[in-house]
């Protein structure tokens, strides 16, 4: 009897976790909905947009890395956390008042500083609810909720933007989100002050140093980032090519968050069930996002959205999963950090490439985008190989 209500705790210390993060999502990917756009509004050229996308990932995940070691060093998850979510999404609403795009690129690197100060200790918070109930699932839970955030945000922006007519409004409208997802962080801090009493460390995971799947493990996860086009360069493409309008480009995103959420549940599930190797499957179906997205009529681009979507639900609910059960229970904030970074190292990278391929050739880019992420599928089997072995 107390196991299940143990487990039944854990699940509501999930969904506590994961409206905060609704909160946060509908806030900034509101925001980043439009960012792309709203760059190019205010001047800026396709290798500015994907540089200001991609260092705001790079300074962001590397960030995270230092973040990382301190939340383990100091134990002081949730203050961490909270600090991270405050400037997270404080900075979002002030958008509405940058009038140059040199203004706006460093609030979006702001947004992204303050995400890395709360993603590797929210997702130690997270781990020890997540690994009782399953770690896909309670991760793929987490992203589920996390994307109806990132579908209504957009779909808030959207409303806005076509009623005003402006972008302004749209970033404006970001402050109430941002005020609510706060409020009920506090909360759950004042309910559950020890999360970590909900894992029982049953694991053998020990020694000095992080085990050398990790690492392989972290060479394809690279690879599959460096290939993943963000969406401000996406929204930037269809503005610019005019696939799209102004009024219907948050409405894409919005498409593509929701079947975000909807494939992390199912990838979560199957994450269970068979292990990496579904994230093998993941990586092909969403490496034929670019040709559908950058080559096609806006018919074809709403595929091409559905794939980025499902490889982004995949990412986020197997890659965390798959980094927790790997690492012993006192080392994985350091390893979030580290996982993090080259995460963040590789999309920074791949961000500024397709950046300058966009500006030279589109073909380029999209060739690029499906070989790099094709060729992290023969890594991944070898992690898969060995992920039963120390």
């Amino acid at each position: 009897m107390a196991q299940g209500k143990s487990d039944k705790s854990a699940l509501k210390f999930i969904v506590i976790l994961g409206i905060v993060s609704l909160c946060a999502d509908a806030t900034y990917e509101g925001a980043r909905s439009i960012t792309g756009a709203y760059l190019g509004v205010l001047g800026a050229s396709g290798f500015v947009v994907g540089l200001v996308a991609g260092l705001g990932e790079l300074i962001g995940y590397c960030f995270r890395l230092f973040i990382g070691y301190l939340s383990d060093q100091t134990r002081k998850y949730w203050r961490i956390t909270t600090i991270g979510y405050a400037l997270n999404t404080a900075v979002v609403p002030l958008l509405a008042l940058a009038g140059t795009w040199q203004i706006a690129a460093l609030l979006m690197i702001g947004e992204r500083t303050g995400k890395a100060i709360r993603t590797p200790p929210r997702d130690v918070l997270l781990s020890h609810a997540a690994l009782r109930l399953g770690g896909g699932f309670g991760f793929g839970l987490h992203e589920a909720l996390d994307q109806i955030g990132a579908v209504m945000g957009p779909l808030a922006v959207a409303a806005v933007v076509y009623y005003q007519g402006g972008y302004q409004g749209g970033f404006a409208i970001l402050l109430v989100p941002a005020v609510v997802g706060m409020i009920v962080l506090l909360i759950g801090q004042r309910i559950y002050p020890n999360p970590r009493d909900f894992e029982h460390q049953t694991s053998e995971l020990t020694g000095k140093g992080l085990p050398r799947k990790f690492w392989i493990y972290l060479g394809a996860v690279g690879l599959m980032a460096a290939g993943f086009a963000d969406f401000p360069l996406i929204a930037y493409h269809f503005q610019t090519k005019a696939v799209a309008t102004g009024n219907t480009i948050p409405l894409l995103y919005a498409l593509a968050m929701g079947v975000d959420g909807i494939a992390a549940l199912v990838f979560g599930r199957l994450f269970d069930h068979f292990g990496i190797s579904i994230l093998i499957v993941a990586a092909v179906v969403s490496s034929l996002f670019a040709p559908l997205v950058f080559l096609s009529n806006i018919n074809l681009a709403l595929l091409g959205i559905v794939l980025w979507g499902i490889g982004m639900g995949a990412q986020e609910s197997i890659l965390k999963a798959a980094v927790a059960a790997m690492v012993p229970i006192e080392k994985r904030g350091f390893a979030f950090g580290i996982f993090n970074t080259g995460y963040g190292l590789s999309w920074f990278l791949g961000s500024a490439l397709m950046g300058i391929l966009y500006d030279r050739s589109i073909n380029a880019l999209v060739v690029f985008s499906i070989i790099i992420q094709l060729v992290a599928v023969p890594i991944l089997v070898l992690v898969n190989r060995h992920v039963s072995r120390p």
